[in-house]
């Protein structure tokens, strides 16, 4: 060991605390568990006060400055155009050094959360809607069968812009997307509660009202068979046009089922979002090449879900609602 910089932090308290109590080099070195000469090199630097040798700086702290407010101005832009308005500001800089200085300030690249967009009468009624279920039960939630349709892409690769931001900034609202959800693109609908999940749905059309009266009949009434049996149970939908059809309402009527209410554009609200995210993550390196290989994928990683992984996940509402409460009805992170 003949260099100071293989010296440990340990090691170098040692060989001061015992310089200064007049002790040789050569015990130091037995002590210190190193080389005679890593402890002559370290002493004879600590007596002349060297400084680390390395490039000098070609940035001020100005120059940082101006690269951080660049940063947080606008942080969906892409190095290269980070770079080019940086160093139009006067810096002379390779993109190398500004992407080491932006990771130096704790900028990280990484894909945006996405959120719905919410108005402020939308925000009033999930508030509204929070604050009335906030004394809900584990028990009175198991009793709800939540559904969902999602979409699957047979390539999960394009994300889309990425963002600079720091740890801890993933719920910023400079750094997240907003999404409006009219109309997504469906191809499979879904079930689960505090029991497990009900049979898939894979949808070949359109949901119009008739189809989704449809996907109730031959899918969901079986589903509540299979997780609930003959103990009553309420059924939660979002509020897309099929869903709040009146002829669905009166198929809803008409088959004895209770719907819970529901605010409008509130997935963090809903449990099974959580759960397409797991079976979505699980999928991320199958490589599917066409739609039937995507819905057999798709069948077998739902499968796999339990009702363990359920149950936690209605576990979660109170926390949903408290956070709806404290984010005075704006999207939360769930």
């Amino acid at each position: 060991m003949g260099k100071t910089s293989d010296l440990t932090a340990v090691q170098k308290t040692i060989i001061d605390t015992l310089h200064k109590e007049g002790k040789t080099q050569k015990v130091i070195a037995k002590e210190a568990g190193c080389s005679q000469s890593s402890v002559s090199k370290y002493i004879n630097r600590q007596a002349k006060g060297r400084k680390k040798c390395g490039r000098k700086k070609c940035t001020s702290s100005r120059d940082n400055r101006t690269l951080q407010r660049i940063v947080t101005t606008n942080p969906f832009k892409n190095v290269g155009e980070i770079h080019k308005e940086w160093t139009a500001a006067g810096v002379s800089a390779s993109r190398t050094t500004t992407r080491r200085l932006m990771k130096d300030m704790g900028f990280r690249c990484r894909i945006p959360c996405v959120k719905p967009l919410l108005n402020k009468k939308q925000r009033k009624k999930r508030l509204a809607w929070a604050k009335d279920k906030k004394d809900w039960t584990d028990a009175e939630w198991s009793k709800v069968m939540f559904s969902d349709e999602s979409k699957f892409c047979i390539s999960f690769g394009n994300q889309g812009p990425r963002v600079w931001r720091k740890s801890g900034e993933a719920q910023n609202k400079r750094c997240m997307r907003s999404s409006v959800k009219f109309p997504p693109s469906v191809m499979v609908w879904g079930a689960m509660s505090s029991a497990g999940v009900g049979p898939l749905c894979f949808l070949r059309s359109r949901v119009n009202a008739a189809v989704y009266q449809e996907v109730l009949e031959h899918f969901m009434l079986p589903a509540a068979d299979q997780l609930y049996g003959d103990a009553d149970f309420t059924f939660q939908q979002d509020l897309a046009p099929a869903h709040s059809a009146k002829t669905t309402s009166t198929w809803f009527k008409d088959h004895g089922i209770p719907v819970l209410d529901w605010p409008a554009n509130s997935p963090d609200l809903n449990p099974i979002e959580n759960l397409w995210g797991i079976v979505k993550r699980r999928m991320q390196y199958a490589r599917p090449n066409n739609a039937e290989e995507l819905k057999t994928t798709i069948r077998a990683t739902w499968a796999l879900i339990t009702p363990e992984q359920c149950h936690r996940l209605i576990e979660s509402m109170p926390r949903r609602i408290t956070a709806v409460i404290e984010a005075k009805g704006a999207p939360t992170k769930y």
